[in-house]
């Protein structure tokens, strides 16, 4: 399919029925006293224009309020919302648990300096190490800040040991691992890098899914394996069968450690609490973002006690990580993960969006190649010449939320709350706006 025009004016989002996702249970706020009253839409759109910094390309849509699956712009618009803030607010929006959580939290501590313990901190460290088996755990503020910690333990693990050439990494094309010039540096895009000087030394590419590449990539300097169970930035690529038990293989026989990107894969995401375990993987280290507080700002890397000692004190901190609001927020959400049967239903959902998703692109041949992905987080892979983000806007147009992830795939991570009568209404519209592309196409020649 040849790429389609330039769109022309953007009709208005189709109401989402009612059947499908009932009205928000509250109603708009009065203005308080002495509060400038709500803009309008477009004029937080030219705000928005003039003052933010432009580094991201946001859509002219401006939210305001939340529940479950929907979201709400400033005109009253209506979304079912399937990127999830990137696979983000794993309860949905407005969730009552969390936010009965949070506002208590913020009422009793909001923040104490990691000078000393705080409650919430050091009861979400017990909760995760118990649930994932790891040993010890460090918060910070964001996946990225996370992947950078660990990047930072695996080296100085070794530095500690007496071993200080052995600093070398194996990372993937395709990955994704953060925004920081060291996780940038591990990120197998050349896009993200440019720009910003020369890479860090010291990170060595190959095929994802090419065990041996890896081998041939392998040497005494080697001290760590840094990978994604499914590369999702990459454009939701699981990995291939037996290929995270053969890195741990690897990284055994090297005596090199296997670091595990779950900042997207874990809190249930990919119908497991974690995405290593679909294959009963050990990993050495692991980190945690996303999901983690259902939309409130928090990071976690997890560890065995064998590396506890890689980052001793003075040599990493974050000052805001492990704050007790946070904490509370993590708590919940991973509570509700078990207590409401999400990770099991993340599974059997999952399964069904992606059947749904398969039928999809077999409708429409000539636009799709398939889909793929693993649990609630999948992706409609979309033939070359189709343009993802005029799909993008076309599926938007339809009242349904989706992101591109890689260069051609449109991404589906619904919150975990998630219903099968919600996954039907947002395919359909999918399913709709595909067919107004191919439309759009046939009639431009």
């Amino acid at each position: 399919m040849p790429s389609s025009p330039k769109p022309g004016p953007a009709p208005q989002p189709q109401p989402l029925p009612q059947s499908v996702v009932e009205e928000p249970t509250y109603a708009d706020a009065p203005a308080e006293r002495g509060q400038a009253p709500r803009l309008g839409q477009d004029e937080l759109v030219e705000i928005g224009k003039q003052r933010l910094l432009g580094n991201y390309r946001p859509a002219p849509v401006v939210f305001v309020r939340g529940e479950g699956c929907v979201l709400v712009d400033a005109r009253g618009d209506r979304y079912l919302d399937f990127a999830a803030g990137v696979a983000v607010n794993a309860l949905g929006h407005a969730h009552p648990k969390l936010v009965r959580t949070i506002a208590d939290q913020a009422a009793r501590l909001m923040h104490v300096s990691n000078y000393f313990y705080n409650e919430e901190n050091v009861l979400l460290a017990k909760e995760l190490c118990e649930k994932t088996g790891f040993d010890r755990a460090f918060f910070c503020n964001s996946g990225g800040e996370a992947n950078e910690a660990m990047f930072k333990l695996a080296r100085r693990h070794f530095y500690a040991k007496g071993q200080k050439d052995k600093y070398r990494f194996i990372a993937f094309e395709n990955s994704f691992h953060g925004r920081t010039l060291a996780t940038v540096s591990l990120t197998g895009n050349p896009s993200y890098k440019e720009g910003f000087g020369p890479k860090l030394e010291g990170i060595t590419h190959v095929p994802y899914g090419d065990l041996e590449a890896v081998r041939a990539a392998m040497g005494p300097d080697v001290c760590g394996i840094f990978v994604e169970p499914v590369q999702g930035e990459g454009g939701v690529m699981p990995a291939p069968p037996g290929f995270l038990p053969g890195l741990r293989k690897l990284a055994d026989e090297h005596g090199a450690l296997l670091l595990l990107d779950e900042i997207q894969t874990g809190m249930g995401r990919t119908g497991k609490l974690l995405g290593l375990e679909h294959e009963g993987v050990r990993a050495d280290v692991i980190t945690l973002a996303k999901g983690l507080a259902g939309g409130f700002p928090i990071g976690a890397m997890l560890l065995r006690e064998e590396l506890a000692g890689g980052l001793p004190p003075g040599t990493h901190g974050s000052t805001f990580g492990g704050n007790p609001l946070a904490c509370a927020a993590s708590r919940t959400v991973l509570a509700a993960l078990y207590d409401d049967g999400l990770i099991e239903g993340a599974a059997k959902k999952g399964a069904y969006l992606g059947q749904k998703l398969a039928e999809l692109a077999k409708r429409h041949p000539d636009m799709c190649e398939g889909e793929r992905g693993q649990g609630l987080l999948r992706g409609i892979l979309l033939k070359q010449g189709v343009d993802p983000r005029l799909a993008l806007g076309r599926v938007r147009e339809k009242g349904v939320l989706l992101t591109i992830a890689g260069n051609r795939v449109l991404r589906f991570t619904p919150p975990l709350i998630v219903t099968e009568r919600e996954i039907d209404e947002a395919v359909r519209r999918v399913d709709d706006a595909l067919s107004a592309l191919r439309l759009e196409s046939i009639s431009a020649g």
